[in-house]
């Protein structure tokens, strides 16, 4: 797919915009994609289709991807979501089907891609783990592994996900992902096998990207991510920062 941002690079995905001053600061920071809830009921980020519209038109004239978050799970529904707003992607956030996906695949416009998300528990299961390989055949263009709390919550919970349990599921995985679950600039390094995986493409953020005070995107924050996520920190005399290698293209049509 086209984006106005280079796809070989780590990726940087803020999640949660509510208003344009987000988008402004999500592309002065350096961000790829920015993530637009709808149909995730009960959500703190939930925009109705107006809002959707209008930041979607403003985080495509700021070279951001526009990126639909959403709980819904009917393929007519979100295709007509998707026609109209404009956005790249649609990422499917619960536990939506593979025969979602397929009927998704099928509405949709080549260019448009599909992101499921893979629901990694606290003690390392994963319900969607057996149908990898079934969301792949239906259509999905890249994973995103994100964590379920033992209370049932899942999507922008700031739980960090177990280093140790992502390794394990890496192997299963047959298409990119982005990783998310609590990420900071801080704990970049635990995951530095991951970060190096073949299917690694980024990140997608939501807590450590907003401005404590006014709970919005902050530039220095997501600049921070930026920086932490795109270099690699070796320790040895002294501290330095390596260019990570780029991944291979992301190209999200089929």
């Amino acid at each position: 797919m086209s984006t106005t941002r280079p796809l070989s690079r780590t990726l940087l995905k803020v999640c949660g915009a509510t208003a344009p001053q987000d988008i402004e600061a999500a592309a002065a920071a350096g961000a790829d994609c920015v993530g637009l809830w709808h149909g995730v009921p009960g959500g703190p980020s939930e925009l109705d289709r107006n809002g959707l519209a209008a930041l979607a038109a403003a985080a495509r004239s700021t070279g951001l991807l526009p990126v639909l978050v959403t709980f819904l799970a009917d393929a007519g529904e979100l295709a007509a979501i998707a026609a109209r707003t404009g956005v790249g992607w649609v990422q499917l956030h619960a536990y939506q089907s593979p025969a979602l996906v397929r009927a998704l695949r099928q509405a949709l416009p080549a260019h448009v891609g599909i992101v499921k998300v893979l629901h990694v528990q606290e003690n390392g299961g994963c319900v969607e783990r057996p149908l990898i390989g079934a969301y792949d055949r239906a259509g999905t263009d890249l994973f995103l592994l994100d964590t379920a709390t033992g209370d049932g919550r899942i999507g922008s919970t700031g739980a960090a996900l177990d280093p140790d349990r992502v390794t394990a599921l890496l192997p299963r995985l047959t298409r990119p992902f982005l990783l998310a679950g609590g990420l900071t600039p801080t704990n970049r390094p635990a995951y530095e096998d991951v970060v190096h995986h073949p299917g690694f493409r980024g990140i997608d953020v939501d807590t450590a990207a907003r401005d404590r005070t006014t709970g919005g995107f902050g530039v220095p924050q997501i600049a921070a991510l930026a920086r932490a996520w795109r270099t690699g920190t070796r320790t040895g005399t002294g501290t330095r920062h390596e260019a990570l290698p780029d991944h291979p293209r992301l190209e999200l049509s089929r």
